[in-house]
């Protein structure tokens, strides 16, 4: 998370680092943060499946040598799966546009 773009949304923050062509990958690489500030450990189970779930319909987007890191906050926890994924969408496009005028 230290390098690559950021993009903040009202329920999760959508962090990309773009490697160059030197880097060998096969997939794009997707993580979550889901801390304890979403609440208790069911509930932040429950975040983790629906970010899991939109966070595959977004893969597409990606390419090979991608990496993506999803940080839940706390409205997340009561945000439909729909709204988390159009927040996913909206800020991975921020953040490849970013990551596009800086590389």
């Amino acid at each position: 998370m230290k390098h690559g773009v950021r993009a903040s949304q009202p329920d999760i923050v959508v962090h990309v680092r773009r490697e160059g062509d030197h880097h060998v990958a096969t997939a794009p690489r997707v993580g979550l943060i889901v801390g304890k500030s979403v609440g208790s450990a069911v509930e932040r189970h429950r975040v983790s499946r629906r970010l899991r779930h939109v966070a595959r319909s977004v893969l597409g987007d990606l390419q090979d040598s991608d990496q993506l890191v999803i940080r839940a906050l706390p409205g997340s926890r009561t945000a439909s799966s729909e709204r988390l994924a159009q927040e996913l969408r909206r800020g991975l496009r921020r953040a490849l546009e970013s990551a596009g005028r800086q590389g």
